[in-house]
């Protein structure tokens, strides 16, 4: 049964925002963007610094937290550039975010924005594309510490890369959720899986390949190591946490001040898993137009209104979406 049948009407802005409040609220600005995406940048190359000289176990593993935070990163804002927020400049949103930012995690904003924007129109109703990555909670403590393990160990990473290179050459239907979709191959030849995957796999594996450069250049190729190894654990569990801590365990339906979860975000979270302010979700639904860096004023706006309570921390979403034994 499709939830949204019986589901509360979406919230107007007019009832919420005046014009001059949305109008405020939605500025966009080319100088937050390229911070957002030089900072992030910027961190990655020191992190790379920092290993060079310091070869210790111990460095390795904070490599392997930062470097898999700021991946999330620069998922977020290709995720931001999707909606045309990233930046004010539309060219860099398109272009710039696509190759800077999404190219460094294997995804394409064009088919990105396709998938992502039905998310946005169908949050908690069975049609929502994303409804697989909130459904299998709450969970066991059990079953939680099997998908954290499989994080960890990179078997979530292999399977996702796995599914993106069938999906690159066109044999599933593309997607960021845990459902796949077979495409009909009926008359297809190895020259269009080829074709295919020349096409959607030319840009990530151009970023990859100038990221390996650098490192070589700089006299220390096996640091890529590092960035491999957080983009197969550390960023597969910051995205599930994220994930989880944006719709599972939340109302179904599409009130969207009820079907998704804002979270309070430290220091520690902000560089893991909440980067760029992402742990503003139900702003981000109510209102996707706003910026990234935009979106603690609208907390407090909605806030200081009673339409929002005050935001649960990541330890305790993690209590929420783990109820049983």
């Amino acid at each position: 049964m499709d939830q949204s049948a019986t589901s509360a009407p979406r919230r107007k802005l007019s009832e919420i925002f005046s014009k001059d409040e949305i109008a405020q609220l939605t500025a966009r600005s080319d100088a937050m963007g390229w911070w957002a995406l030089l900072f992030t940048w910027g961190v990655i190359g020191l992190t790379f610094v920092a290993l060079a000289r310091w070869q210790h176990p111990l460095t390795w593993l904070a490599a392997l937290i930062i470097l898999g935070g700021r991946q999330l990163s620069l998922a977020i804002m290709m995720h931001d550039a999707a909606h045309g927020t990233l930046f004010k400049t539309r060219w860099l949103n398109e272009v710039l975010a696509d190759y800077a930012c999404g190219s460094a995690v294997g995804v394409d904003i064009r088919r990105y924005r396709q998938h992502h924007l039905v998310h946005h129109s169908k949050t908690g109703t069975d049609a929502d594309t994303d409804r697989s990555l909130s459904a299998p909670f709450p969970a066991s403590r059990a079953s939680l510490a099997r998908k954290f393990l499989r994080d960890l160990s990179g078997v979530s990473g292999l399977k996702r890369e796995y599914g993106l290179l069938l999906m690159h050459v066109g044999v599933l239907r593309w997607t960021v959720a845990s459902d796949v979709e077979v495409l009909p191959q009926q008359g297809r030849r190895w020259r269009h899986y080829l074709a295919d995957g020349v096409r959607n796999m030319g840009k990530p594996v151009a970023l990859q390949l100038i990221l390996f450069g650098v490192l070589w250049a700089a006299g220390h190729p096996a640091l890529y190591l590092a960035w491999l190894g957080a983009y197969l654990t550390t960023y597969s569990l910051f995205m599930r946490i994220r994930s989880m801590a944006e719709h599972a365990c939340t109302e179904p339906g599409t009130d969207m001040l009820r079907n998704t979860r804002s979270t309070r975000a430290g220091l520690l979270a902000r560089a893991t898993v909440a980067p760029l302010r992402v742990n503003h979700h139900i702003e981000h639904h109510l209102m996707p137009a706003v910026p990234y860096f935009r979106l603690p004023a609208m907390h407090r706006m909605l806030r200081q209104r009673g339409l929002v309570a005050p935001p649960p921390g990541y330890l305790q979403v993690l209590r929420i979406v783990c109820t049983t034994p």
